[in-house]
């Protein structure tokens, strides 16, 4: 048995950062074969209880043995509408792989590259699908992101008709605004989700549920039961001074205009600024994207500014990786105190003070506490808040019979993720705040299984 991982090959450093090419390359046969050989499929499957969503690992990762890869691509699809969008950004090395047998004493199985691998070989074939035969219970979906999604597979193969409502003009939510392409490419998203819409799922872009239809239209529609998934897209800020001059943006609105708005693109009717100095603030995923896409539109010098250690980084360790090969500075226990402008307004530096840690704080991680001593001034021409996300305030606005908590997130049954409103059900990060792809995977997953067994006709 091959003890030793087979890495991931990588698009070579130097073409890296003048493109948004996706990095990594994924697993050739032979490598997928050899790395799938590890797997020991263990009599009590961690890996399985590792996932959120419950994907059968071992028994796909045995037909990737067997070279029987459409039947490994229907298993994970009993749990995963997004094998190969989970493939890619799930954290995998705080879940399944955490718990891989193999990791007490050595690399745990690349359980995430196999799955990437089984759903890209699966797509080369060009598979279409039919529409799965409904028995008319109607369920209206509020947002197309992973978690509503993820409840539209599991409600279209129960056999309901479902129709995803989009506030922007392309479908997929985070995965098409948030996450550059040199991490998931836009045709990955596209793809599976048409294989959702083949199935027959409906999608209909450009309407706002809460401006353009109400909750209570929707009701008036026909829909027996309703999934808000909206997301966390209200960015947050520091509220320090300088925070509103020109040159700063959210990550939020950063990425959007790349990914969905193309302003990496010099024609672009929506461009963007190109700072040639810039600091990103936040240790996160996002501000991982924000670093690397600067670098990618040709700024010299690309600062991550953490508060804590790099210990403590929330971002996934391979982005980490990826982020200093291609020549992001971390700025770690640093925090930024004031933006400063120059004599026309416009960002010319940021103040920063040093940080220590202290005791653990509730989220288990050790406080940051100011050094106020230690001071340093770093000229940056554009600085970039990646610090979080909360959900877009509308529909608590608009519908006052949903109870929301102090950080504006819907509150939710804990076994069925319906809401304070009879047959209205919320998920992902409308519920928990920003968190990860397959956290609002599952938590779709939840919700329609509870749509399910109270809807279903006997």
């Amino acid at each position: 048995m091959n003890k030793q991982k087979v890495l991931m090959r990588t698009l070579q450093e130097h073409l890296r950062t003048s493109c948004f090419e996706e990095v990594n390359l994924g697993y050739s046969k032979e490598e997928a074969l050899l790395e799938a050989d590890r797997c020991l499929d263990c009599k009590h499957q961690p890996c399985v209880t590792g996932c959120p969503v419950g994907i059968d690992i071992p028994g796909f990762i045995k037909l990737i043995k067997s070279d029987q890869i459409e039947e490994a691509y229907h298993l994970i699809g009993l749990s995963s509408s997004l094998p190969a969008v989970c493939g890619r950004v799930c954290p995998q090395e705080s879940q399944c792989e955490a718990v891989c047998v193999h990791a007490k004493k050595g690399e745990s199985v690349a359980i995430g590259h196999l799955e990437r691998y089984v759903a890209d070989t699966y797509y080369q074939q060009n598979h279409t699908y039919e529409p799965i035969p409904s028995h008319h219970t109607k369920v209206a979906i509020v947002g197309s992101g992973p978690a509503g999604l993820s409840c539209a597979h599991d409600l279209i193969n129960a056999g309901f008709e479902v129709d995803i409502y989009e506030a922007l003009h392309l479908p997929g939510g985070v995965l098409s605004y948030g996450i550059p392409s040199f991490r998931l490419p836009k045709d990955i998203v596209k793809r599976e989700i048409d294989e959702l819409t083949q199935r027959g799922v409906k999608i209909i872009t450009n309407v706002i549920i809460g401006k353009s239809l109400t909750i209570e239209d929707l009701k008036d529609m026909g829909y027996q039961a309703i999934f808000i998934g909206t997301g966390a897209g209200l960015p947050r800020f520091m509220n320090i001074p300088g925070e509103m001059l020109p040159g700063v943006y959210s990550a939020n609105e950063y990425l959007t205009r790349l990914n969905l708005m193309h302003a990496n693109n010099p024609l672009s009717a929506t461009p963007i600024h190109r700072g040639k100095r810039v600091a990103v603030v936040g240790g996160g995923n996002v501000a991982l994207d924000a670093a690397r896409s600067a670098i990618r539109l040709g700024a010299d010098v690309v600062y991550l500014v953490y508060r804590r250690g790099r210990e403590e980084l929330p971002a996934r360790l391979e982005e980490v990786l990826h982020a200093e090969e291609e020549g992001v500075i971390f700025k770690l226990l640093t925090n930024v105190k004031e933006i400063i402008g120059d004599e026309k307004g416009f960002v010319k530096s940021i103040r920063c003070v040093d940080m220590v840690l202290g005791d653990l704080d509730e989220s288990g991680r050790r406080r940051p506490i100011e050094n106020p001593k230690k001071q340093t001034i770093l000229p940056v021409d554009e600085v970039i808040m990646a610090i979080g996300t909360s959900p877009n305030p509308l529909l608590i606005q608009t519908v006052k019979e949903l109870t929301s908590d102090k950080w504006g997130c819907l509150v939710v049954n804990d076994t069925t993720n319906e809401t304070s409103m009879p047959s209205i059900y919320a998920g992902g990060d409308a519920v928990t705040g920003a968190a990860t792809v397959i956290l609002a995977m599952e938590a779709g997953r939840k919700a329609a299984h509870a749509i399910i067994q109270k809807y279903k006709p006997i």
